[in-house]
């Protein structure tokens, strides 16, 4: 196991990001993984919320959309005012399935929709553990059905729908896109954009051992995200859960962001080969140097503003 301020592989850039948010969070009360997650959810938020801003948007605006018998709330981004119905990315937010929110990943989204013309459009997906597997998973193929039916009142274009997502958001767009594929066969996407995501539970791979502790996000945090969006057992090997155990036949072009100091680094390169292996179109950038999260560093750390342009200029091929 690798000291990480020892590592010589960690970006300069990151490694004083890193060391920036550890002196930010000072500040707010510390993180803890324990229940109830009232304070520590308000804790992760403040500090997130010390990066917001990002590119200015046409249109920022709340839509709340009707799924699975309750109203959902999602933040929608239109990066130009043209007009006619815009291509779509809905994009999930990251974080452990239990924190986080369109606020936390409001500069992530902007971002994206300054980077590829899409609109961009955030769903406040229920959290766990007082949601737990399948609650988001359904929700989120929820929000795709709604855009499909009903996007043009919004001035979005549901024939031009591509799902995405960091983290724990990846899982949720993975394994919604393989219940679309199951349930809905005539919504098609048009490409599935994941971030470093979770793809398995297993904890015994080489990055798992490499880069336990020491690098943000650690092998304790993910046993216990686990443990709070799939406290059963066995619905961690369903393959809307872990979608490394899945038929990945049929699926839209892909783009991938992978890092390299991160625990989940081994799982993201298996699913590129999977993916491959199931004649899936993937497109792939690794960021050497980086860690878990980084897309949240932008304007600090240059990777994560090529990690944008670059699938700004995939999803303006595959949105198109």
């Amino acid at each position: 196991m690798t000291d990480a301020p020892n590592d010589t592989r960690m970006d300069p850039e990151m490694a004083a990001f890193q060391a920036m948010m550890e002196a930010r969070a000072r500040d707010f009360p510390p993180i803890r993984l324990e229940r109830p997650f009232d304070a520590a959810r308000a804790s992760n938020d403040a500090l997130n919320l010390t990066l917001a801003g990002g590119p200015e948007m046409a249109e920022s605006r709340e839509l709340w959309l009707p799924v699975r018998g309750r109203r959902l709330a999602c933040r929608l981004h239109r990066p130009t005012a043209a007009p006619g119905p815009l291509p779509v990315l809905v994009y999930l937010h990251g974080g452990g399935w239990v924190w986080n929110s369109i606020d936390t990943h409001d500069r992530t989204m902007r971002e994206y929709a300054a980077a590829s013309g899409c609109a961009v459009l955030g769903p406040d997906y229920a959290l766990s553990p007082e949601a737990v597997f399948p609650q988001a998973l359904e929700e989120c193929a929820g929000v795709m059905r709604v855009l499909a039916a009903c996007g043009e009142e919004w001035g979005l274009d549901g024939s031009r729908l591509v799902l995405g997502g960091d983290s724990a958001g990846a899982n949720l767009a993975l394994g919604a896109a393989l219940l679309l594929r199951e349930q809905a066969p005539e919504l098609r996407l048009h490409g599935l954009l994941l971030n470093y995501g979770v793809y398995d539970c297993r904890f015994d791979t080489p990055s798992y051992h490499e880069f336990a502790e020491g690098y943000g996000l650690t092998r304790e945090r993910m046993r216990f995200y686990w443990d709070c969006y799939a406290p059963q057992q066995a619905d961690r090997y369903s393959p809307f859960a872990s979608p490394l155990r899945a038929d990945l036949r049929g699926l839209p072009p892909v783009h991938m962001t992978l890092t390299e100091l991160d625990v989940l680094a081994s799982e993201n390169r298996a699913m590129a080969a999977r993916l491959r292996e199931a004649d899936v179109a993937v497109s792939e950038v690794a960021f050497p140097g980086t860690v878990h999260g980084f897309l949240r560093a932008a304007g600090h750390v240059s990777a994560a503003g090529r990690a944008f342009a670059e699938a700004g200029a995939w999803l303006r091929r595959v949105a198109a």
